[in-house]
């Protein structure tokens, strides 16, 4: 089962920390901790999401605020990838959908780099290889993951969900551990876990009311 609200935030599990010292999670009791979940081919986590989170370091990180971005994939895995997120934060190019959306909206400079840097520590999901055949198990165990009141669907509507999650685990090349873990919907994604390493918010696209989430964690 997903991490819910309300429990403890696990470790993330990464391939690679690209910039920064690695953040263990079970050491950072007494601080807040924001995870800021991005992929480097979606356009609007280079427009809202990192921008507001850059923010909010900005503000508090003296504070005690920790913030990880965490690189995930679960779609363009040809472009999701460990060495595009290495050309991203090492030279701020930016590739694919992102390079098309930022350039449209003259958010670029130097023709295909970020106007700002991200400053704080940044590592690469962890993915593993889905395998070939798409057992039953797997796809219940998805089910119960993703869709808790599943139970109370008709049989209908059961069999309808049941292969729709097959042909989805079917297209899916990788799983993502970290992002799957949380059970986060899509990027960007914000984790808000407490100083009790509590995760107390699972956040999906922009939150202007972030800022005022932190700051009450904060003084808590």
């Amino acid at each position: 089962m997903s991490i819910q609200i309300g429990a403890v935030a696990p470790n993330l599990k990464v391939s690679e920390w690209v910039q920064g010292r690695a953040v263990d999670i079970a050491k950072e009791k007494g601080n807040v901790v924001l995870i800021e979940v991005f992929q480097v081919n979606c356009p609007g986590c280079f427009l809202y999401g990192i921008p507001e989170v850059i923010n909010i370091y900005n503000r508090y990180h003296a504070n005690g605020l920790r913030l990880i971005g965490l690189a995930t994939a679960f779609e363009d895995y040809d472009k999701n990838t460990l060495s595009n997120l290495k050309l991203l934060v090492s030279t701020g190019e930016v590739i694919g959908e992102t390079l098309k959306s930022l350039q449209r909206y003259g958010q670029l400079v130097d023709g295909n780099k970020l106007p700002y840097k991200i400053p704080f520590p940044v590592a690469m999901d962890l993915l593993t290889r889905e395998p070939a055949h798409t057992s039953d198990s797997r796809i219940f165990d998805f089910i119960e993951t993703n869709v808790p009141n599943y139970r109370s669907y008709s049989e209908k509507d059961k069999e309808i969900l049941v292969e729709q999650v097959r042909q989805y685990l079917k297209s899916k090349q990788y799983s993502a551990a970290t992002f799957e873990e949380y059970g986060l919907r899509g990027t960007p994604s914000t984790v808000v876990i407490d100083k009790d390493r509590i995760v107390r918010q699972k956040i999906f696209g922009s939150n202007s009311n972030l800022d005022n989430i932190v700051k009450i964690l904060m003084q808590e």
